[in-house]
């Protein structure tokens, strides 16, 4: 089992044998996952489809022209507001 500590600054650093394992390289970007209690490290190498599942479903699919009009409303109502 691997440890590290975290600093003041909210720093760590992953334990050799997890980069190893993870092939993480300096510079490398990394992906945190929460899951319930759990945080998952995914290294994230420059390919979108590493991110597949990072994102929850939605229960229905979004409706692009409600939100084009609602967000065409706000604007207006907040253009209105500040022309007060």
């Amino acid at each position: 089992m691997s440890v590290s500590t975290l600093t003041r600054k909210g720093q760590t650093t992953i334990p050799k044998d997890i980069r190893k394992f993870l092939r993480l390289e300096p510079e490398d970007k990394i992906l945190y996952l929460v899951e319930g209690e759990k945080v998952i490290l995914k290294p994230l190498k420059g390919n979108i489809l590493e991110l597949r599942g990072s994102v929850p479903a939605r229960k229905e699919p979004i409706d692009f022209k409600k939100l084009r009009q609602d967000t065409k409303r706000k604007v207006a109502r907040n253009i209105a507001e500040e022309a007060k």
